[in-house]
């Protein structure tokens, strides 16, 4: 069951910035959704090392996508509406994974921690993400 929530929410990312940056979502839980994201040279800033602004789109992905999971998407519709980041180390090559973690799921607003690790565990990035839901007019 798992394995084909995972295949749905990945082919819902086609033709988004999601799958340019070939973010993958790799697991979830009740209170958690984590993404994976290779850094190669297309996320790279200039002098090689993965770039602020590809780390910042990956965990808003992984926090808006956890926040539109855990909504009737058919009464709601989710969109994020502040996140900051504190960047830690550097990487050059490998993958990143984001854990998105609930600290707030309340009925219109959500807040969200997210780290972002490297292959090897180590912290890389430390995000917050608010998401509001409002709900769908005619």
């Amino acid at each position: 069951m798992k394995a084909e929530v995972l295949k749905q929410a990945n082919s819902a990312c086609k033709n988004t910035l999601m799958e340019t940056l070939h973010i993958e979502i790799v697991d979830f839980g009740d209170n958690f959704l984590i993404a994976k994201m290779p850094v190669t040279p297309r996320v790279h800033q200039p002098d090689g090392v993965l770039h602020g602004g590809a780390t910042v789109a990956l965990a808003e992905s992984v926090g808006s996508f956890a926040s539109h999971i855990f909504t009737d998407v058919d009464k709601y519709f989710v969109r994020g509406i502040e996140i900051s980041a504190n960047h830690i180390k550097s990487v050059k090559t490998g993958n990143v994974y984001a854990k998105a973690t609930f600290l707030h799921k309340g009925r219109t607003t959500q807040l969200l921690d997210i780290k972002v690790t490297d292959d090897d565990d180590n912290l890389i990035s430390i995000c917050k993400l608010s998401t509001i839901t409002l709900p769908k007019t005619s």
